[in-house]
């Protein structure tokens, strides 16, 4: 008989059970760039807000202008199109006012201050972008001091100055003070620091001075900036109606802005008239715009060297 040998048989361990399967979400994995339907409305609805707040009163004022005298323009729900159309308040505001004096002395001034604002801005743009001398960093930071104070805490000095120089009451002394604004030096500042530097370098290695780099290589390049400046300057100078009041006391030195006062003060109960000084004051600037509009949006994205 063989020997019965005591062995321990291994204790079989009962299979644990599979833990049950948990159903996972799938995020759903958004494409960059795409908005959903919600988004979509909700974006048309603030364009539309925008729309309203920024071109209802132009509309009102331009269907104003066009109603005739038996229409009533305070109606409780507003009527933009005039149910019978007229060009009388436009004839009316010329024969009240010498409109086509002040449109010349308005734009007098602001041919000045675009004239000014494009050349001196540009050449001090340049300068503290593309020259290196000492100050430099001081003069910037005078720049930016200035556009913390209002054009109001510096107006009785501009006066004063104005004065001195025997220029109260011209349209010179109106266009002066707005022929260099700190903003438009800082815009072209921007634009001139944005060029690669390695264009001035070849420029000084061909034999270039200082003026021919601002002329021929660096100015072909931010000409969409200055287009911005330029209109920014026409209508700063095209709307100002503080500084000409304070400047300007003789009737046929009034710029457009000043002349209009007239009408609401002599024709307060008609709106008509005006409505229709307003529009005439607008045609110059949508004409500018229209006609800088493609250099001007150019401007917003401007600061790669063109090849």
């Amino acid at each position: 008989m063989s020997p019965v040998t005591d062995q321990k048989t291994p204790a079989v361990v009962p299979p644990t059970p599979a833990p049950p399967e948990r159903k996972t979400r799938r995020r759903q994995s958004k494409v960059f760039g795409s908005v959903t339907r919600r988004e979509l409305v909700l974006r048309y609805v603030l364009l539309i807000f925008v729309l309203l707040i920024s071109i209802g009163p132009f509309l009102w004022q331009l269907s104003t202008s066009l109603k005739s005298t038996g229409e009533d323009i305070y109606t409780r729900i507003p009527q933009l199109w005039p149910s019978e159309p007229t060009l009388d308040n436009y004839t009316r505001v010329m024969d009240a006012i010498p409109v086509l004096s002040f449109i010349g002395n308005s734009l007098f001034v602001a041919a000045l201050a675009v004239a000014g604002n494009v050349v001196f801005s540009t050449l001090a743009g340049f300068a503290l972008a593309r020259l290196r001398f000492r100050g430099r960093k001081i003069a910037l930071g005078l720049f930016l001091a200035t556009l913390i104070l209002p054009g109001e805490a510096t107006i009785i000095a501009n006066f004063v100055t104005i004065r001195n120089l025997n220029l109260a009451d011209t349209l010179l002394g109106v266009a002066l003070p707005g022929m260099i604004a700190a903003l438009n030096v800082l815009l072209m500042y921007n634009a001139f620091r944005q060029l690669p530097g390695e264009i001035d370098e070849a420029a000084v290695i061909d034999g270039a001075n200082a003026f021919q780099r601002f002329w021929s290589v660096s100015l072909p390049s931010v000409r969409g900036t200055v287009a911005v400046i330029a209109i920014f300057s026409f209508i700063g100078a095209w709307d100002d109606f503080l500084w000409p009041l304070i400047v300007l006391t003789s009737p046929d030195q009034f710029t457009l802005t000043i002349g209009l006062q007239y009408l609401s003060g002599t024709f307060a109960n008609d709106q008509r008239m005006i409505a229709a000084g307003s529009m005439i004051a607008f045609i110059p600037i949508a004409i500018v715009f229209a006609t800088l509009q493609r250099h001007f949006f150019k401007g917003i994205e401007e600061g790669g060297v063109k090849g």
